[in-house]
């Protein structure tokens, strides 16, 4: 049943299209439900991280951006059902119009190695710095004790430059490497003394910051990631989920 999920989200074909040697497709797909709303993929994700942190494997230097998926037509053929649910499944389902028709943002945190931390989904439309803080807060790293939840360092582009996510890193003693924009350093230069200093940037950390990019090109080798066509937002978390516990695989 495993293999025919990882079938699933490698080819983006239709839960019933599954081959038969995965066995019946309804029996497949209500055991991937039960492990999305049960929490079962992040737990295994954290268990496989838990290894590599053990091993000295992780890399703290943190990268943090998103990136956007189209919804294919059956994941917006989604309707609002009565009653109480199971899931804490979002009434738009994490699913935005913005000029390239209905899409889904997945914001991510990978490790210097370029494998997932952390994940999130919102809806395409929504900014960036919107979900930045609840994104570091998914990072738990299970180890005896309590489990890690901070970086060493965070690098992200100018869409994570705002002065409360700065203090935010500042108070969680987190250094971070970001850019910041112009109008940022323009109404800081028209202020004068009251501004205060310019923000520390150092160029070399920043230029790792194509570790994350590539992390994107990694998780949308999978054609059930690259097209959202889950129809709930905890589905397709978990199949995202899913892909990155396979990266992580690889790669120890």
């Amino acid at each position: 049943m495993i293999n025919g999920m990882v079938y699933k989200i490698r080819t983006g074909v239709s839960w019933r299209d599954l081959p038969e040697r995965y066995g019946p497709w309804k029996s497949v797909y209500t055991r991937f439900r039960r492990y999305a709303i049960d929490g079962v993929f992040t737990r295994a994700l954290q268990q496989i991280q838990a290894q590599a942190d053990a091993a000295g494997d992780i890399d703290w230097l943190v990268q943090i951006d998103s990136t956007i998926v189209r919804a294919h037509q059956h994941a917006a053929a989604t309707g609002r059902k009565r009653g109480k649910h199971r899931t804490d499944e979002p009434d738009d389902h994490a699913l935005g119009r913005s000029r390239g028709g209905l899409t889904a943002e997945i914001p991510l945190a990978c490790d210097g190695r370029g494998r997932p931390l952390a994940v999130l989904l919102t809806p395409g439309q929504r900014h960036d710095g919107v979900c930045v803080r609840p994104l570091p807060g998914r990072i738990r790293v299970p180890r005896t004790g309590r489990p890690r939840c901070r970086p060493d360092h965070v690098i992200a582009d100018k869409a994570y430059s705002s002065r409360g996510f700065r203090a935010y890193l500042r108070r969680r003693g987190i250094g971070h490497t970001i850019p910041e924009k112009n109008d940022q350093k323009m109404h800081r230069r028209n202020r004068g003394r009251r501004g205060g200093r310019p923000t520390a940037f150092d160029s070399r950390i920043y230029r790792r910051r194509n570790t994350v990019e590539r992390c994107f090109s990694q998780l949308k080798g999978f054609r059930g990631i690259a097209t959202r066509y889950e129809k709930t937002a905890t589905s397709y978390e978990a199949a995202v989920t899913l892909a990155s516990l396979l990266l992580w695989a690889r790669s120890i």
